[in-house]
């Protein structure tokens, strides 16, 4: 007797599933390709110039590119454990958070003079030292916002997905992949693409590198734009500018909108969106089998992980903490802490007194006046321009579509690249220099806070905007109600990222240089752009100081008031 089976038909691959696969493998041989030149024997100190043959150029892209996607990368991994470290940590939070204020304080020139011969040292004879010390370049320039952003979703999780994660016992980390990490997306891809932007920004510092009257020049977009700066060569610049749009334009379209239109799926609310985001490559990937042949295959991987996972613990720790222990805890953690920053700046200040004096601090504080004014009026403009274009943008998911890959141009294009037409302008209507370096400081900073906006008005639930359409509140009401709670955690975000990317871009904005001519502002990016190129770290260290102190000091008086306020009141 012959038995007869019913089996459902499978589905076979299709055209989609082997474009989707010649896709990878061309990228993954791209990848391989490119990444050779990033490990050839040389000497650092003979990588001095940068061929400007236009013909090099997308070469030249593809190395830029492979340094920026690889530093990216870095900052995730260090968003995810330094934000939630400092999240989760009422002690480590103390000194965390003021850490990352000063660290998003020290320009990129600061760090390229500390750790350019370091990186070099460990790779003798080899392009990699430089690859990676313009690779950490770029990190610097990224991973501060976003890890300010991923802190801030954390620490304002609604207390309703808290309760679930300990009413089902799961794991830390469980909660973090299952709840905080989702509930944290639209803002992390969003910063994502923002830091991207930033790193986009100080692309010619990074990959054209002068330090202590030495020049290090590694193939790249920047450094092609570098030279053809100062070579006065207008139609090299062109070609460097339209190379710079098709990149930043192809990975919004390939890697940033799949992202945020996936990211649609993370939004808290009772109520479908009628709008949503949209991508063609999403929507290509999904018509592909490979994402679920792949979900199934690393299935037991996942779980395994899941298992390992559990030796964090689980998610069920007292809301409530016995005081004198808590105490006594708090006097041993802060005797310790205190100890070790009181020996680091005491090593400091010892280093500057037996080279210059202490006197060294007098001209970078003045200065720093300066550029506090500039920094304070291109934050109060920003905010008053940006936050509601913001607003308007992420209630919109058809306007979003449009805005998104013309804000990231705009947010990508380093001020270097505009210093020919800068210099033309300031020069045929006579502006002043000290004057006109905030439009330039305003391209890497004012980006953070409509960006921010953006994220923050995208994740205000479309079942509360639905709800405010019905009762019929508009205009101000509604602003009060709706749009300031929703976005507001988000601003704060944007504004303390966007002042720390101001005093960054101040660097590059205070000097303008352009086929040997030079126009210098008054402030402290020029004194430090200064002590770096002829190697004064003993100014360096001053003025980077300085800078970190005044960062500092307005976060603390000003930003974490409102980060406070954000979390205690404004919060959906």
């Amino acid at each position: 007797m012959t038995t007869i089976t019913s089996r459902t038909p499978r589905r076979g691959l299709t055209w989609v599933d082997f474009a989707v696969a010649a896709g990878v493998l061309v990228l993954g041989y791209l990848i391989l390709q490119v990444g050779k030149g990033t490990t050839v024997n040389v000497d650092p100190a003979d990588v001095s110039g940068v061929d400007t043959d236009p013909s090099q150029l997308p070469y030249y892209a593809a190395r830029s590119l492979l340094r920026m996607f690889v530093a990216l990368g870095a900052s995730v991994l260090f968003t995810f454990v330094y934000a939630y470290a400092a999240a989760r940590s009422r002690r480590l939070e103390r000194i965390l958070i003021p850490a990352l204020d000063i660290l998003q304080s020290v320009p990129v020139l600061g760090f390229l003079a500390i750790t350019t011969t370091g990186f070099i040292a460990l790779f003798p004879g080899s392009m990699l030292g430089l690859e990676l010390a313009s690779i950490f370049a770029i990190f610097t320039s990224q991973a501060w916002n976003m890890t300010f952003g991923f802190y801030a979703s954390l620490t304002s999780l609604p207390r309703e997905l808290d309760e679930v994660s300990r009413s089902f016992g799961f794991t830390r980390w469980m909660r973090f992949w299952r709840i905080e990490l989702p509930s944290g997306a639209i803002d992390l891809i969003w910063n994502g693409m923002m830091s991207f932007a930033g790193g986009w920004f100080f692309l010619v510092a990074s990959e054209a590198i002068s330090v202590a009257n030495h020049n290090y020049t590694l193939p790249g977009v920047g450094s092609y734009a570098g030279a053809a700066i100062g070579d006065g060569d207008l139609g090299k610049v062109g070609w460097a500018i339209l190379t710079m749009a098709v990149m930043v334009i192809g990975v919004n379209f390939l890697f940033w909108r799949p992202l945020t239109a996936w990211a649609e799926k993370f939004k808290n609310e009772q109520s479908e969106a009628t709008h949503v985001q949209r991508s063609l490559v999403l929507d290509f990937l999904r018509r592909s089998h490979w994402p679920a042949l792949l979900g199934r295959f690393l299935a037991p991987v996942r779980e395994a992980v899941n298992r390992a996972g559990r030796i964090f613990g689980r998610d069920d720790r007292p809301l409530s903490v016995d005081p004198a222990k808590r105490r006594v805890g708090d006097i041993v953690f802060g005797v310790i802490a205190t100890a070790l920053i009181a020996w680091g700046l005491f090593d400091l200040l010892r280093y500057l007194h037996d080279n210059t004096g202490l006197g060294v601090f007098g001209e970078p504080l003045v200065l720093g006046l300066v550029t506090l004014l500039r920094v304070v009026v291109l934050v109060a403009v920003a905010t008053v321009i940006w936050v509601p274009v913001g607003v308007k943008i992420g209630f919109s998911p058809r306007l979003a579509k449009i805005a998104q890959p013309i804000v990231q141009v705009l947010a990508s294009f380093p001020a270097n690249f505009l210093f020919p037409l800068a210099m033309w302008f300031f020069l045929r209507t006579g502006l002043d220099i000290n004057i006109g370096c905030i439009f330039l400081m305003a391209l890497g900073a004012q980006w953070y806070i409509l960006f921010n906006t953006i994220a923050g008005a995208m994740a205000i639930p479309s079942d509360l905007k639905e709800a405010m359409d019905d009762l019929g509140v508009q205009g101000w009401q509604r602003w009060k109600r709706l749009i300031i709670p929703g976005v507001f955690p988000s601003y704060v975000t944007g504004g303390i990222t966007a002042s720390g990317g101001a005093w960054n871009a101040s660097i590059v904005a205070e000097v303008v240089t352009f086929s040997g001519t030079t126009l210098t502002a008054t402030g402290l990016g020029a004194y430090i752009f200064k002590a770096t190129e002829e190697g004064d770290f003993p100014r360096l260290l001053a003025g980077v100081a300085v800078m970190s102190l005044y960062v500092v000091g307005l976060n603390r008086l000003f930003w974490r008031r409102l980060y406070r306020l954000a979390e205690n009141r404004y919060s959906l």
